[in-house]
C-alpha cells in the first residue's frame, strides 16, 4: 500500500513545535478525518493509505499573526488589493456599481458589497480575508519563503517516495509549484481540495510558472491523473471549476458542510476525496 502526501493550507502554525513535530500532529489528524472518509464513500472495506504530511507553514512565519478580532486594517495595501480581487470572483458581479471601479476600492467597502450579494454577514466575510490573504500573499510575493516552501514540500514527498498528493488551500498553490521546480519527485496523481489556483490577478497570475500562451495553467510534470474537489459553499475554491483553467482530468462538487466548508477536515472525511484516492492507492 503506497503512502499519501497531504500538503495543508493556511493557519496551519505550530507553535512550539519543530517541523518533525508539527509534521507528525498533523499527520496523526488527518488520518482519523481519511478513514471516515473511506467510510463515509462505502470504502471501509479497503486499507486507507497512510499520510505523510508536508509542513511548511514554519517557512512563512512572517505572515503569522496578521489580525485581531478583525484584522482588516492590519493588513497591507498590496494584501488589501490582493482582497479586493479575490473579492471579484466571490461576488461575480460585472461592475461594483455605476461611477466605481474595483480597483480603488477600499477593503472594507468591497467585504460590504459582496457580503450583501451572497446573502453572508460582512464580519464573516471579512474574517475569511484575514485568514487567508496574509500566508497567501506572503508567499506568493517573496521570493525566499517561496523557495523554502516549496523546498519543504518537495523534500517531505521525495523522502516519502508518495506517488499521490494530496493538497488543500494554499498547499495546492505550494504543490502544484513545487511540482513544477522538482519534475523529478514521481507524483502520479494529484487531488487538489479548496483550491484557489484559479483565482484571478491575487493567485492565477502570479504563479511560478505563469499560465501559458493561451491563458491556462500548465500540468505539473509526470502527473498522469489529476482531481479537483470543491465544496459547493468554499469561497476560496474560486473559480469553482478549476478545470476551466488548467488540465484538471475529474472535478467533485457537492455541499459537505455549512460550517467548516474550506478545513481540510472537511475535505479528508468526504467520501468524494476517499473515493478519488482509492483507485489509485488500492494499485500502487
Amino acid at each position: 500500500m503506497g503512502r499519501i502526501v497531504v500538503v495543508h493550507g493556511v493557519r496551519n502554525y505550530k507553535k512550539g513545535l519543530t517541523p518533525e513535530q508539527a509534521a507528525a500532529k498533523l499527520a496523526g489528524r488527518w488520518q482519523d478525518y481519511l478513514a471516515a472518509g473511506y467510510k463515509d464513500a462505502g470504502l471501509d472495506h479497503l486499507k486507507v493509505p497512510a499520510i505523510t504530511a508536508a509542513y511548511y507553514a514554519h517557512t512563512l512565519r512572517a505572515a503569522e499573526g496578521q489580525g485581531s478580532v478583525d484584522g482588516l486594517d492590519q493588513l497591507s495595501p498590496a494584501q488589501q488589493q490582493a482582497t479586493v480581487e479575490w473579492l471579484r470572483v466571490v461576488g461575480m458581479p460585472t461592475d461594483p456599481a455605476e461611477g466605481q471601479s474595483w480597483g480603488g476600492m477600499p477593503v472594507r467597502q468591497a467585504i460590504d458589497l459582496v457580503a450583501r450579494r451572497r446573502g453572508i454577514t460582512a464580519q464573516f466575510l471579512g474574517r475569511i480575508a484575514v485568514a487567508l490573504m496574509p500566508e497567501v500573499y506572503s508567499y506568493l510575493a517573496s521570493p525566499d519563503r517561496r523557495r523554502r516552501a516549496r523546498e519543504e514540500v518537495a523534500r517531505t514527498i521525495e523522502q516519502s517516495g508518495a506517488k499521490v498528493v494530496v493538497a488543500h488551500s494554499l498547499g495546492s498553490v505550494v504543490t502544484y509549484e513545487a511540482l513544477h521546480a522538482h519534475p523529478g519527485l514521481g507524483v502520479e496523481v494529484l487531488v487538489t481540495v479548496g483550491s484557489p489556483l484559479g483565482v484571478p490577478g491575487a493567485v492565477f497570475d502570479m504563479l511560478d510558472p505563469a499560465p501559458d500562451t493561451s491563458g491556462n495553467g500548465t500540468r505539473p510534470p509526470g502527473i498522469r491523473h489529476w482531481a479537483n474537489i470543491a465544496e459547493a459553499g468554499d469561497l476560496v475554491a474560486l473559480p469553482r471549476r478549476l478545470g476551466d483553467r488548467f488540465p484538471v482530468d475529474s472535478h467533485h462538487e457537492a455541499h459537505m458542510s455549512t460550517v467548516d466548508f474550506h478545513t481540510l477536515d472537511t475535505y479528508l472525511a468526504s467520501g468524494l476525496t476517499a473515493s478519488a484516492l482509492a483507485p489509485h492507492c488500492d494499485t500502487l
